[in-house]
Parts: C-alpha cells; structure tokens; sequence
C-alpha cells in the first residue's frame, strides 16, 4: 500500500458540495492499493501512520507520533498514487488494485482506524472529491509498505 501523508492544521473532503469529512490539527492521508496488498498490509500501514514521528515536541523536533498527540486522521483513497509513471507521457493504472478489490482494503483501513484512533475521517471511494488541506511546515511523507511474504 501506498500513503501520501501530509502534517496538516486542518483539512476536509467534499462530494457534490457535501463535506463528508473534515479533521483540524493532524494527518491528511491520500491511500493508493496495489494488487500484492491485503489486510496484513493495510494493518501495517494503520500502524506506521499512527505511530510515525512528524509532529513537534517541545524543541520543535519531529518526535511526536499521531498517537502522542491525539490529531486527526483523515483518509482519502487515491488510486493515481500507484500508477505506473515510468515511461511515456501518459500514466499506466495496471500497478493499482482491481477497484472492487482496492474498496474493500481501503474500508477494512478505515474500520480498523477508528477502532483505535479517537478521531478519522474518510473521503468516499469512487467519488469526484474536493479535497482541502493547510499543509503544515511544510511536512509531506510518501510512505510505502510492502504486502508481507506469504
């Protein structure tokens, strides 16, 4: 699975001018699935995301983990983000998940988010979103986790 983090003061997500999901201080997460990625995956990914260290402790170091600071979390799925762009001027779709199979994950991502994290919000798969965001810093991430051997 692919995440684009970004370290955000707020940020929401609109459909058909409806925000169906907004977080203040915390993490904006646009989530991209690849065919190999399963629940395994998408577990390991919820715990990087929850646990790595890009908010400001007292020096202003990035020692503090969403966790540790209680933020937001706010998941958009984003299919672009496993394209294939290494060659060529358009990009290749092959490299990201069947869409059946990539809402599933992304749900069971979500589920498992707000199992744990006192606040997540979602964008809505398949939909033409309007995402708005105040970057903080600014602090972007592109983390990738690879599906577990079998």
């Amino acid at each position: 699975m692919i995440a684009l983090l970004q370290r955000v003061s707020s940020a929401s997500v609109d459909v058909a001018g409806e925000r169906i999901g907004a977080i203040g201080p915390g993490l904006l997460v646009l989530v991209g699935v690849q065919p190999q990625d399963d629940d395994r995956t998408a577990l390991r990914l919820l715990e990087r995301l929850l646990a790595y260290r890009v908010f400001g402790d007292a020096e202003g170091r990035m020692n503090l983990s969403l966790s540790d600071t209680g933020g937001g979390l706010l998941l958009v799925p984003q299919f672009t983000l496993a394209a294939d762009t290494r060659k060529g001027n358009r990009p290749g779709f092959s490299t990201a998940a069947a869409p059946a199979d990539a809402e599933r994950l992304f749900d069971f991502l979500c589920q498992q988010a707000r199992a744990v994290h006192p606040v997540v919000a979602t964008g809505r798969f398949g939909a033409d979103m309007r995402v708005s965001l105040v970057n903080e810093g600014p602090v972007t991430f592109w983390l990738e986790v690879p599906p577990a051997a079998p």
